[in-house]
C-alpha cells in the first residue's frame, strides 16, 4: 500500500460537451470537464471525475500545483488500493481515446 500516495499530471479540458477521463495530452491524463475554468470549478470538476474514475474516494485526490493552468500534478492517496492496481487503472485511462 501506498504511504504518500501517487502524483499524476493531468490536462484538463474545460467547457467540454461532457465530463471524461482518458487519453494523453504531452504526457498528461487527460481530463475533461463540463464546468467552465471559472473560480477553479474546472479544477474541482477535474478532481472529482478523476476519483471517480479510478474508485477512489474524492478526498483522496488533491491538487499539488498547477490551480490556474490547465496543466495540473494532483496527488492520488489510494490507501484502499495497492500501488499496482492504481498504476494499471490510470495505465487504463490513458489509452482510452476520445472519451
Amino acid at each position: 500500500m501506498s504511504q504518500l500516495g501517487m502524483r499524476v499530471e493531468i490536462h484538463v479540458r474545460p467547457s467540454a460537451s461532457d465530463t471524461a477521463v482518458g487519453g494523453e495530452h504531452d504526457g498528461a491524463l487527460v481530463v475533461r470537464v463540463v464546468e467552465p475554468a471559472d473560480g477553479g470549478r474546472a479544477t474541482d470538476a477535474a478532481l472529482r471525475a478523476v476519483a471517480k474514475a479510478l474508485g477512489v474516494p474524492r478526498g483522496s485526490v488533491t491538487l499539488v500545483r498547477g490551480a490556474t493552468s490547465r496543466r495540473k500534478l494532483i496527488e492520488i492517496d489510494a490507501r484502499s488500493k495497492t500501488d499496482q492496481s492504481l498504476a494499471t487503472a490510470l495505465r487504463a485511462l490513458r489509452r482510452r481515446i476520445g472519451t
